[in-house]
């Protein structure tokens, strides 16, 4: 078993806890699937967010945040340490957002961002 660290480098808002929680719920998944939080390569900045419900990998660090476990590759912290993550829902915006305070550029698109 992994060894679970208590830190997250990320902040998750509690209406994107909620929404996570939701989405969970929806897709019926099981107490192995963790949320996994991180980066991959493209998008119209360089880099975008990944956010999604997944299994644990080989080469994941393990988090709790309350009662939902977090996955996230070892280097991708280097890129989000203090990133928040919360749920929007307004008249322009209805969503997911990352506020990202190591982004040098980001996109309209608000999911691409270059560090």
């Amino acid at each position: 078993m992994s060894q679970v660290i208590n830190e997250l480098p990320v902040t998750i808002t509690a209406s994107a806890i909620k929404q996570l929680e939701r989405i969970r719920e929806e897709q019926n998944l099981d107490k192995n699937h963790g949320l996994r939080v991180g980066v991959k390569g493209g998008g119209c900045s360089g880099f975008s967010y990944v956010l999604g419900f997944d299994l644990k990998k080989e080469t994941d660090d393990v988090y709790k945040h309350g009662e939902m476990t977090v996955f996230m590759e070892k280097g991708h912290a280097l890129y989000l340490l203090g990133m928040e993550i919360d749920w929007e829902e307004g008249l322009n915006n209805r969503g997911f957002s990352f506020n990202n305070p190591n982004a040098t550029e980001t996109c309209g698109c608000g999911t691409s961002f270059s560090a």
